[in-house]
């Protein structure tokens, strides 16, 4: 259905009032009112099909707040769906996302509205480099990010997140490995290698959002926003993250901003964070970078709601990668 057909009737704008309410700064009222009938029809179907609508911290706002059941973080909203008594999952953020919900919650249909949603970093490694990977260096353990496909996660020892690889790979040193393999983020690994004593050996992928951030953005950004707070991903080059004043993961970011109120910050992620984290402190002063990630935008209000009254495309797992693919993500719960 296209978006002429969905009026804006006094009901949509009765139900979704008290949201706009929350994202007027976001949006205009011409705008909200393309944006609010999508909204009221997609709540209300996923009622009717006893759906969860997953939502990452990298989605619009509309997406974010309208429609998104749970939020937040890649592994978190995988766990969440995993323990949701929903018969649909609504994967609203990149492929691998999707693959990660799959093999927590096979039983689920796992739907994501656009299958071109990728990711630059989990499209830098495949299944098979691992493999060759533990060929050249036999006995040596692979740590993998949660951001890869569900054949890479098959192949790794374990897995990790921007906020706990540290305390992963400082885990491994404690069960007397002193080297690490670690995949596929070149920036994450480095940042790591300069915390620990464990050698780390590096594959050379990067997210394409990231990796353009500089040292130079941060100081000019400093420049002309003087005691302006910054937080950095650990995906930006270790430079951005020497001039920054926190480090930390999409939900480490959210979490510092939450409890201590800056009057002022930056976060060097995908820009759409920002606008969600503005909408939710409204006493902090959020200023945009901004570097959006073009997939991620391919997440749309009109495309959940297909995919909701299709009940698809539906991401699909052979069993015995899913069976693979569980081990190093339970292990990394287990060691973190």
């Amino acid at each position: 259905m296209s978006a002429e057909r969905l009026t804006y009737t006094d009901e949509v704008a009765k139900e979704t009032g008290p949201l706009y309410g929350r994202l007027q700064k976001q949006y205009s009222p011409e705008r909200w009112q393309t944006l609010a009938p999508y909204i009221h029809e997609i709540n209300r179907l996923k009622k009717e099909k006893n759906a969860v609508i997953l939502a990452h911290n990298y989605m619009t706002p509309d997406v974010f707040y309208g429609v998104g059941d749970v939020v937040g973080d890649s592994l978190m909203l995988a766990q969440k769906a995993a323990a949701s008594d929903a018969d649909i999952i609504i994967q609203c953020g990149v492929h691998f996302m999707a693959e990660t919900s799959k093999i927590l919650c096979p039983e689920k249909k796992v739907i994501i509205p656009d299958m071109e949603a990728g990711c630059s970093l989990a499209e830098s490694i495949t299944g098979e480099d691992v493999r060759r990977l533990k060929e050249q260096h036999p006995g040596i353990p692979v740590v993998s990010y949660v951001n890869t496909s569900a054949d890479v996660k098959a192949e790794s020892d374990v897995c990790c997140t921007s906020s706990n690889a540290l305390k992963i790979v400082e885990a491994l040193g404690r069960e007397g490995h002193d080297t690490v393999i670690m995949t596929p983020d070149k920036y994450l690994a480095q940042n790591v290698a300069a915390q620990t004593d464990v050698k780390i050996i590096i594959w050379d992928g990067t997210c394409m959002v990231h990796e353009r951030f500089t040292a130079e953005d941060v100081k000019k950004m400093r420049a002309d926003y003087p005691g302006i707070f910054v937080l950095a991903h650990p995906e930006c080059p270790p430079e951005v993250m020497a001039e920054a004043d926190y480090a930390g993961s999409t939900a480490q970011m959210d979490d510092y901003i939450k409890e201590h109120q800056p009057a002022r910050a930056v976060l060097y992620t995908e820009c759409s964070m920002s606008d969600n984290i503005a909408a939710a402190n409204p006493g902090v002063e959020m200023i945009g970078t901004c570097q959006m990630c073009p997939h991620m935008k391919r997440i749309t209000l009109p495309k959940i709601l297909k995919a909701l009254r299709n009940e698809g495309p539906e991401v699909r797992i052979d069993a015995a990668i899913i069976e693979r693919a569980r081990r190093p993500i339970e292990r990394m719960l287990a060691l973190s």
